[in-house]
C-alpha cells in the first residue's frame, strides 16, 4: 500500500512519530530498519532556528537512508514559520510538519503546539504562509481538541486542508489529557471522513492488532507510532509481518533486545558523543528491557552507568542472570 503526501510518494503505512527527546537520528534510523515507511524528526522551534540556537542544528540532522522524512516544526507566528522554512527548504528532509499537539506546559504557555487548536483562524494563517513560502509539502499534527468542551478537530483539519496542507495527523487525545485514558479513534474517522487529503491515526497503538484495528475502525492512510515504538523498534517489522502473513512475530529475547541496545548505544555515542549518548541510553534501556524478566534491579543500576563499557558489562551479567534463573 503506498500513497502521496503532495509529490511525496509513502511505500507503506508505518510512520515513526515526533517525541521530543527520543526520535533523534540513531532512534530514527533503527526504526526505518525495522520498517518505517515516513520518519518525523523532534519537533524543532521556528525561533531557534531563526535565531541560529546551537542546540537547534542537530535536530535538522537527517541522513539519507532514513529518508523520505517529515520534519517537525513548532511555533505560532506566520512569519517567522514561513521565512524559517525558507531558510531551510534546500536540507535533504521531505515533508514540513506542523506541530499542533505538544501539551507540554512551556509549550502551549507560548501560545505553540496544541495551544493553537484553540486559534482556528491562526492555524489557517500558518498553513498558508507554510504552503505559500515553500514547494515542499506541507502537514500538520493536532489533537481532537484542546479540551474536551471544545472538541475541534474536524474543524481544524478542514482549515489546513483549505490552506494548503498535504496531510493530517490526528492524535485522539484532548491536549488536557496528556498521554491518560484511551485515545479517541472515533475522531479519527470523522477527521478521515471530511478531508480528501491523508490523515495518519495517532494513539494507543503498541501491538499489530491495534494497529490493524486503528486501520479498520477509521480507514486512515498512515498508522502513526510514537510511544509504542519507544524500546521498541521491533514494532514496525511486526505490523508489517502480521499485515501481509496474519502471523504477529515471536518478541525478541532478551539477547537480542540486548544486541539491540548495545548498537543503539554505540550508534548515540558516535552521534552525540560518550558523555552525552550513554546519559541518553538510559531512559532508552529502561523502555527496552520493559516487559523481560529480572529487569527492574537493571533498571536501578542503570541510572548509574556513565560509559559504555560499564553499559556493556551490566547487560552482560543481566543476561547471566537470566541463565541461572533457568
Amino acid at each position: 500500500m503506498s500513497f502521496h503526501i503532495g509529490n511525496v510518494k509513502i511505500e507503506g503505512n508505518l510512520i515513526l512519530g515526533p517525541m521530543a527527546g527520543v526520535t533523534d537520528l540513531p532512534f530514527r534510523l533503527l526504526c526505518k530498519e525495522q520498517g518505517a515507511d515516513l520518519i518525523y524528526t523532534e519537533m524543532v522551534s521556528a525561533k531557534g532556528i531563526q535565531y541560529n540556537n546551537k542546540n537547534t542544528e542537530a535536530l535538522l540532522e537527517v541522513a539519507e537512508e532514513e529518508r523520505p522524512v517529515s520534519l517537525q516544526l513548532f511555533g505560532s507566528d506566520p512569519y517567522i514559520m514561513s521565512e524559517t522554512a525558507k531558510r531551510i527548504e534546500d536540507r535533504n528532509f521531505d515533508i514540513l510538519d506542523v506541530n499542533m499537539g505538544c501539551p507540554v506546559p512551556k509549550v502551549v504557555n507560548n501560545g505553540e503546539g496544541s495551544a493553537l487548536m484553540k486559534e482556528p483562524k491562526l492555524v489557517g494563517e500558518i498553513i498558508h504562509a507554510l504552503s505559500s513560502a515553500i514547494n515542499k509539502p506541507v502537514t500538520v499534527k493536532i489533537r481532537k481538541g484542546f479540551q474536551e468542551s471544545s472538541v475541534n478537530a474536524v474543524e481544524i483539519a478542514k482549515i489546513a486542508e483549505a490552506n494548503g496542507a498535504a496531510a493530517i495527523a490526528v492524535h485522539g487525545r484532548t491536549r488536557e489529557e496528556y498521554y491518560s485514558g484511551h485515545a479517541d479513534w472515533n475522531i479519527i474517522k470523522e477527521v478521515k471522513d471530511a478531508v480528501s487529503i491523508p490523515v495518519f491515526g495517532s494513539g494507543d497503538v503498541t501491538t499489530p492488532e491495534e494497529a490493524r484495528r486503528l486501520v479498520d475502525e477509521t480507514g486512515c492512510d498512515g498508522i502513526m507510532i510514537a510511544r509504542g515504538a519507544r524500546g521498541n523498534p521491533w514494532i514496525f517489522h511486526q505490523v508489517k509481518e502480521y499485515f501481509n502473513t496474519g502471523i504477529i512475530p515471536e518478541k525478541p529475547t532478551a539477547k537480542e533486545a540486548v544486541i539491540m541496545m548495545l548498537r543503539h548505544a554505540r550508534m548515540a555515542m558516535e552521534y552525540k558523543g560518550e558523555f552525552i549518548g550513554i546519559r541518553e541510553m538510559r531512559k532508552h534501556v529502561a523502555w527496552y528491557t520493559t516487559g523481560y524478566p529480572l529487569a527492574a534491579k537493571l533498571r536501578n543500576r542503570v541510572n548509574e552507568i556513565t560509559d559504555y563499557k560499564s553499559l556493556e558489562e551490566l547487560l552482560g551479567i543481566y543476561l547471566d542472570s537470566l541463565k541461572h534463573q533457568q
